[in-house]
């Protein structure tokens, strides 16, 4: 192909087989083709591979984390979960205080791939905050800002592995902390519309 640079978007769902111990760039994958859910990740480690075989050194990879976005038109966790926050002060979620994932803003997300795609840096970089924020903690951050979540669900299931970020901290790119994202809107005077 005819092209100065790629950057590959790839997921962090990749360390997932490492358990806890996982979360660095340089580690090497763990993936089970029998798990119906492998599909996926095994889709970006081959999109991986191909990038950095076969681009002769133009393909980075970015492994993003759990990309949040705050407007209207967000999908997932946290996005729907805002949404019915503006009009619910207590909200039941079916899933445990236990469960928790790596959430960086889309902003933050947005300033890694373009300090990647400006940069020379190559291999592979995680796009990640670097911290598990639990649903537990979670709660806490609405609850401090006068909400009331509950979880519908008492497993617990595994967290997923720490991310490294210390490559994209390298770049200048020091995500901020979703809780304080996440409370700062809360704490909006214009936020809640009961």
């Amino acid at each position: 192909g005819q092209f100065d640079r790629l950057v590959y978007l790839s997921s962090t769902r990749l360390y997932d087989g490492l358990g806890l111990a996982g979360g660095r760039e340089d580690e090497v994958l763990r993936l089970d083709p029998a798990l119906p859910r492998s599909v996926y990740d095994l889709s970006k480690a081959l999109g991986e591979n191909l990038c950095l075989t076969q681009s002769g050194h133009r393909a980075v990879v970015a492994r993003l984390s759990n990309v949040f976005a705050l407007d209207d038109d967000a999908t997932g966790f946290l996005p729907d979960l805002l949404r019915r926050a503006r009009r619910q002060r207590e909200i039941v979620l079916a899933s445990s205080a236990a469960s928790g994932r790596d959430y960086i803003h889309a902003d933050d997300a947005i300033a890694g791939l373009i300090a990647i795609a400006q940069g020379t840096v190559d291999g592979i970089l995680n796009v990640a905050a670097g911290e598990t924020l639990s649903n537990g903690e979670l709660a806490g951050a609405f609850a401090e800002a006068g909400w009331r979540l509950i979880f519908s669900e008492a497993s617990s299931p595994p967290l997923p592995p720490h991310c490294s970020i210390e490559r994209l901290r390298g770049l200048g790119i020091y995500p901020r902390d979703a809780r304080a994202v996440i409370t700062d809107l809360l704490r909006a005077p214009d936020f809640y519309g009961g």
